[in-house]
């Protein structure tokens, strides 16, 4: 997107900073107690919106893990998924036979999320479950649940936390709506 084709937009806070790490804090004891029999648990976010998410929620367990990424894609820059997953980044450690927590940023139409899940399932990890932040399932189009959600959200466009808007907004601590002019109002 280069500035001559960039339209303008706002963002509208959803979730506060402070909500989040509570949040996140909150996941981390639900994580412990399902995974408390662990012997090898590995940690795999979804690059690039689970990155600091993924990272408060490691710093957040007491469980010895293991952290690794795989990166997808299936928005590019666009605000809505063309249902065309790429594998851009895959795992670089063997699962086979360990616990995997599958990190997600946010759960949409589901398709990248069921596509990603079932090529790890096919190389035999002992138990995998998901964990994302966002959740909306007004948007499902393919059955697929979450473990542990961190919050369940309306059907809106959101930035922040890690999640971006054509590469932007990343870096906000907080979660909010993206308003296109003359689109939401």
């Amino acid at each position: 997107m280069t500035p001559e084709n960039r339209q303008a937009y706002t963002i509208e806070p959803l979730l506060s900073q402070k909500a989040i790490a509570a949040r996140v804090e909150s996941l981390a004891r639900e994580i412990e107690a399902h995974f408390a029999d662990t012997e090898r648990l590995i940690v795999a976010g979804l690059l690039r919106g689970s990155f600091i998410f993924m990272a408060d929620l490691v710093r957040e367990l007491t469980l010895p893990v293991e952290v690794d990424f795989l990166e997808v894609s299936s928005y590019g820059n666009a605000m809505t998924s063309s249902r065309n997953v790429r594998i851009l980044k895959d795992l670089r450690c063997d699962i086979a036979g360990c616990d995997v927590l599958l990190v997600e940023d946010i759960i949409d139409t589901g398709h990248t999320l069921t596509h990603v899940r079932e090529m790890l399932r096919s190389r035999r990890p002992r138990r995998m479950e998901i964990c994302t932040l966002l959740d909306k399932p007004s948007r499902r189009e393919v059955e697929i649940t979450a473990a542990f959600t961190g919050f369940t959200i309306p059907d809106a466009f959101v930035v922040g936390y890690g999640i971006d808007y054509a590469q932007r907004n990343r870096n906000l601590p907080y979660v909010g709506t993206v308003r296109l002019p003359n689109v939401d109002d």
